[in-house]
């Protein structure tokens, strides 16, 4: 599953913006930059919903100017989303948007954290999104995180006080917040954490404010701005040569699956935060007045404040090699202090900074950049000193599963490379690399994670590291590396990637929703990769009943790691309309692996694999079409025209540059990706062609677009009016506003029972307002709200007709919902019955 951007923003050459998968490497201007940060002991800890909700400016600000140790905590991954650079969806998506994070904090200097929520998508109320994501433990994770980070201040991203007015994912983040601000400081509350962490009371909680939750710029002018404070966060950082807001910018623009990708903003930029809980401090431009900030916060904090104070004033910038000396003192300082909390955080900063001003270079690089357990691998060491401090590299270590140490004794003279080649085995005790928030099956709303001590990390930790246990002048001193493996390409140059453990075998069929769309027989191939040389063993098929499989196992014989092999089974369908599950198994000894390895590979955020169960549905369908040929204009990305292909259609993705009236008169119909009008500029231009393509007797059907940014006025033939209606609830009621409509009766007659098991919503961004020409087709609506009635739209044009649909079509195919692909059938299908009046209805 490689895939490579179209087009990679272009970041400055500097460590805030370095590329994904390489290692730091500080200059002169941000180790002084960490001096002063490692002289500020507070903290703020952001909170929200999504990826993509943070205030990146908020957050550089507190990080980068205020010098505050500054965290995100998401609630979620982000896996309900849309994806705007490739086909991931759901539980893919939501690894996608952890590294995204994770690049953006590397970026505006944050860090990252989250809870076990599922993103499940749009939810309109906190009591649905609290009832879905299991309250008691999000609220336990968020309380664990306030015990863990220790936060002096808490900003929320959004209002507590208003249920229902916005996304409850949104509204729910800051609910758990504000009641998480006090339980933290609860000893009886999650009593377990408290014997881990100790308890924890933040001193303010905020809500980052801005004009838009008054309604508009004037309401917030005339507002009561007693408790608010305000920041200017377009400051400049001269020593990095650039402006906050411009970090901040280049943070979201990490964004890139949803779309963020961003100018960068300079000058001026007020930010305000409303004061909920805490005290006011008096000093309005001062969030932490009244909150001790420096050394003397720690019992013995004086004497490490007064060297790094020095360091900090008299920083030498073409020589940050001079103050070795005494930030070693501070660092043995900082180990014997009695704060867990500061001494931790501060070691951790101080190591950073002494690894950069002594110009180390620490590498484990790994021969090939995955192996299974039991294999064994080359390894090379290398340590290099650019100093003329007194260094030695006494002994290394590798974690691979235990720690085996290894001493070496030898002093790293000035700019002399050690190199030094090992072999390892990897240890069968150690599990696959993975989303450890995968490895097991959750529900809608919640991710499962039977290790505790794993719960709000962003990822896995790397299963082997190497430690360089090392004296720098007279100081033992231990630096941790993860294995990683280093190659390049003639075309990228030096490249870095995360070493991986995978299983020796792993399976998948490409096609994660099969239909059979009458009872003859499929070939389904299975292809199984090696995760070792020479691999033997045999493949069978798990079935549901009813159906059969020919033959019952097949052989496997791989010679090279990284081969595959790919098996053709004979899948045959029962008569009647039916469902299941079809699973390859691949057993090689006395071992079965039932997974699929799935590798993300995008230029923006590091190399990624994923290790789900292997698994496609199968369908038999019940379901007749008419029409054959079908165009597809691609929108944000779904998977709607290999969804086509499967009941049988020719789909041809036409480019909108291509769309010409001699090319159009080739189709039956025209069917519009998802979000097209939202991101496709050229499509304004084609919409007389499409239009008359309809009135000449085709059929065009537009899917959901959201109703801002639209880069045309004019989406129908008619008059057609967006809106923000939704319908969340999957299970909501469907009824059938005009029952004797071609659409729900050719040539497959749809009733409610095709609405049964849709997954995730029933559709997004509705039409509220329509011309005359429309016949509405369906009614829907959440609980306690009025009927939805515009999620599909028919109007005769000319000889043909136009469709708009808010459905989610792009979420029901991939789940192989029956309903949905039956519906969209007749939909291609209208016109062809050759019995139709003007109106639509069939006689």
């Amino acid at each position: 599953m490689q895939k490579l951007l179209a087009s990679v923003l272009l970041l400055l050459s500097i460590s805030l913006t370095t590329q994904a998968q390489q290692p730091e490497k500080l200059n002169a201007s941000e180790i002084h930059q960490s001096v002063k940060k490692l002289n500020f002991l507070g903290s703020v800890l952001y909170l929200a919903a999504h990826p993509d909700d943070e205030n990146t400016r908020l957050i550089s600000y507190m990080a980068n100017h205020v010098k505050a140790r500054t965290a995100y905590l998401s609630l979620t991954r982000g896996d309900g989303g849309q994806n705007l650079i490739g086909p991931e969806i759901r539980e893919l998506l939501g690894v996608i948007r952890t590294q995204e994070l994770l690049a953006a904090r590397r970026t505006d200097g944050g860090e990252q954290r989250f809870t076990r929520a599922n993103d499940f998508g749009y939810s309109k109320h906190p009591d649905e999104t609290l009832e879905i994501w299991n309250k008691d433990e999000v609220l336990n994770d968020v309380v664990l995180a306030i015990r863990q980070f220790k936060p002096d201040i808490i900003i929320n991203r959004f209002d507590h006080r208003s249920p229902g007015t916005t996304h409850g994912h949104h509204t729910s983040s800051a609910m758990l917040s504000v009641e998480a601000f006090d339980l933290a400081n609860d000893k009886n509350a999650y009593p377990d954490q408290v014997k881990q962490y100790g308890t924890w009371q933040p001193q303010r909680e905020f809500f980052n404010t801005s004009w838009w939750f008054y309604g508009s710029q004037e309401k917030f002018d005339e507002a009561d701005k007693t408790n608010l404070l305000s920041f200017d966060i377009g400051v400049y950082y001269p020593t990095l040569g650039l402006s906050n807001n411009e970090i901040a910018a280049l943070a979201s623009s990490q964004h890139l699956c949803q779309g963020f990708g961003r100018l960068s903003q300079r000058g001026s930029q007020t930010e305000y935060i409303e004061l909920i809980k805490g005290d006011l401090p008096k000093d309005k431009n001062n969030i932490f007045d009244g909150i001790n900030t420096t050394w003397t916060r720690v019992k013995g904090g004086k004497k490490i404040e007064a060297i790094l104070k020095t360091i900090e004033n008299n920083f030498n910038f073409e020589n940050p090699s001079a103050h070795l000396s005494q930030l070693l003192e501070a660092r043995q300082l900082i180990a014997n202090i009695d704060n867990p909390q500061w001494k931790t955080q501060k070691i951790k900063e101080i190591n950073r900074i002494i690894e950069a001003c002594a110009g180390l270079y620490l590498e484990a690089s790994a021969s090939a950049p995955t192996a299974s357990t039991g294999q064994t691998i080359d390894v090379t060491i290398e340590a290099l000193n650019r100093s003329n401090a007194n260094i030695t590299l006494d002994s290394y270590s590798i974690l691979n599963n235990k720690i085996n140490t290894t001493k070496y004794g030898k002093p790293l003279n000035y700019n002399n490379k050690q190199q030094i080649k090992e072999q390892l085995t990897i240890s069968t005790k150690l599990q696959p690399t993975a989303p450890y928030w995968l490895n097991k099956k959750g529900s809608l709303g919640m991710y499962t994670v039977d290790d505790k001590n794993l719960i709000g990390k962003p990822e896995t930790p790397r299963a082997i590291t190497v430690d360089f246990n090392l004296n720098i002048n007279g100081f033992a001193f231990t630096l941790k590396k993860d294995l990683i493996y280093r190659y390049s390409k003639p075309d990228k140059g030096e490249l870095y990637r995360p070493f991986e453990i995978i299983p020796e075998a792993s399976a998948k069929i490409d096609q994660k929703v099969i239909i059979f769309e009458n009872d003859q027989q499929k070939e389904i191939p299975v292809t199984v990769k090696a995760g070792k040389d020479n691999l033997e063993g045999f493949v069978t098929l798990a079935y549901p009943n009813g159906w059969s499989v020919y033959p019952e196992k097949q052989n496997i014989s791989i010679a090279n790691k990284g081969q595959e092999q790919t098996l053709v089974f004979t899948v045959i369908p029962p008569k009647n309309q039916n469902e299941g599950l079809l699973s390859p198994i691949v057993t090689i000894g006395n071992k079965t692996y039932t997974r699929e390895l799935v590798e993300i590979d995008y230029e923006h955020i590091p190399f990624q694999t994923v290790l789900l169960p292997s698994e496609s549905k199968i369908v038999r369908l019940d379901i007749q079409k008419r029409g054959n040929n079908i165009a597809y204009i691609e929108g944000a990305g779904d998977v709607v025209p290999e969804s086509l292909k499967q009941i049988g259609y020719n789909v041809m993705v036409l480019k909108p540059e291509d769309i010409t009236a001699e090319r159009l008169s080739a189709f039956d119909a025209v069917v519009v990706g998802i979000r097209a009008y939202n991101i496709v500029e050229t499509l304004k231009f084609k919409q007389d062609l499409l239009f008359d393509f309809v009135k000449n007797g085709g059929n065009m059907i537009v899917q959901y677009n959201t109703n801002r940014r639209l880069k045309t006025d004019q989406i129908a033939p008619y008059d057609l009016k967006l809106s923000r209606d939704r319908v969340t609830d999957e299970n909501a009621e469907v009824k059938l506003l005009a029952p004797k409509h071609e659409i729900l009766n050719f040539p497959n007659t749809i009733t409610t029972k095709d609405f049964e098991g849709w997954t995730q919503e029933r559709g997004l961004y509705f039409p509220n307002q329509w011309a005359p020409q429309f016949t509405p087709i369906l009614s829907m609506h959440d609980k306690n709200e009025t009927a939805k009635t515009g999620s599909l739209l028919v109007a005769k044009h000319g000889k043909g007709h136009y469709i708009y649909t808010g459905l989610s079509f792009f979420r029901e195919f991939p789940a192989g919902v029956s309903g949905a692909y039956r519906l969209f059938a007749n939909m291609l299908s209208i016109g062809k019955n050759n019995i139709n009046n003007d109106n639509g209805l069939k006689h």
